[in-house]
């Protein structure tokens, strides 16, 4: 399951181990795209790593604190510290490995 971040509040995803943050906006064509992806990778990884979703146009806080400049945008947490950023459309395989090989 994928938990929507509000009001830049972003606690939970730093305190856990590992964490999936999805940058993205309701207009953005390949971000509406991308949520299915989301969502089946985040029932697979269950236990493993958190999942969420940030809407870039309510959460501009955390979109600048990260420096997204596009989106989608998938930034991995490790124990709250940025491992690793994907800018655009992934296919399910290439999510998966850039988030294995982030962690």
């Amino acid at each position: 399951m994928v938990e929507t971040i509000k009001n830049n509040d972003m606690s939970k995803a730093e305190a856990a181990e590992a964490a999936v943050i999805d940058f993205n906006a309701t207009w953005c064509g390949p971000c509406r795209m991308l949520a299915p992806v989301l969502e089946e990778v985040s029932e697979e990884m269950k236990g493993k790593v958190e999942f969420y979703s940030c809407d870039c146009d309510e959460n501009g806080e955390l979109a600048r604190k990260f420096g997204i400049m596009s989106i989608p945008a998938v930034v991995v947490l490790k124990k709250g510290q940025q491992a690793g950023m994907n800018v655009g459309f992934v296919p399910k395989e290439g999510l998966v490995e850039f988030i294995k090989g982030s962690l």
